[in-house]
């Protein structure tokens, strides 16, 4: 008899962009972002830094999951982080073991968490956030 397919979604958020990824298990073990595979993403900065969280955790199963990841918004380096993020909780929520919560926070802290930053919002009395009109007295 066959093995059910199991899914399992995730986010992650990095500035503005947003990452949403399905995990399904099992399949053939690729992994895609926006239809596009890891192994020709651009850039290659970026697919490196994606490629780390998969060398963190070493676990048979993931050889059998696909990884699909929807991005969009931000820029090319926060959708990598935002992509990092979502493919690190979704391992967290699929195996969801004590282990691999703890390697990924040795590893780096926010990839289960993320990262709270964001934009201040514009004030009243100036042109952005902090910038205020200049005087020409005193």
């Amino acid at each position: 008899m066959s093995e059910k397919i199991k899914y399992v979604q995730s986010a992650g958020k990095r500035k503005s962009a947003i990452a949403r990824a399905t995990l399904e298990f099992p399949a053939k073990g690729q992994i895609k972002i926006n239809n596009v595979p890891l192994d020709i993403y651009e850039p290659e900065i970026g697919r490196l830094r994606i490629k780390e969280v998969l060398e963190v955790v070493t676990h048979p199963k993931l050889e059998k999951c696909d990884i699909s990841i929807k991005v969009k918004g931000g820029g090319i380096m926060s959708q990598t982080d935002a992509v990092r993020i979502a493919i690190a909780k979704a391992i967290h929520k699929f195996i969801g073991t004590k282990t691999i919560e703890r390697s990924f926070r040795e590893y780096d802290e926010s990839l289960l968490s993320g990262d709270s930053r964001r934009t201040e919002p514009k004030h009243f009395g100036g042109r952005k956030a902090r910038a205020r009109r200049q005087k020409s007295f005193r």
